[in-house]
């Protein structure tokens, strides 16, 4: 029903930039929420960003706060994650999910990930 497609991944030196973006198959209205998670080799995954639908409602982990900036875009179907002053921990595969429940529940839709190096 829901595909998930991320981009935008690559490598960057620290303290640059890199924008993802994810773009969905069907239009989310109503009670959706969006985010974004990463993976690191040999780390479990974590939450980075999420927005719901509905509002301007917005969470971030607090290693990426005030580096990243997650935005929606309903008619272009797309969300998308701007990364600022990157950093070598930032090297993941990030992928992009959505739920229908609420936004710190078990997300049920999952991109196929986009990788993101940050070297020195």
């Amino acid at each position: 029903q829901v595909q998930l497609v991320e981009s935008g991944g690559g490598s960057a030196q620290a303290g640059g930039s890199l924008a993802l973006s994810c773009t969905h198959s069907v239009a989310f209205v109503g009670n959706w929420c969006v985010a974004w998670f990463r993976q690191a080799t040999g780390k479990e995954r974590e939450g980075v960003a999420r927005i719901g639908i509905s509002g301007p409602n917005t969470w971030y982990a607090d290693s990426v706060k005030g580096r990243f900036t997650i935005s929606h875009d309903g008619d272009k179907r797309a969300l998308y994650l701007q990364m600022n002053n990157l950093k070598p921990e930032d090297t993941a595969m990030y992928y992009c999910a959505a739920t229908i429940e609420d936004c710190f529940s078990v997300y049920k839709w999952w991109g196929q990930g986009t990788p993101v190096t940050v070297s020195l």
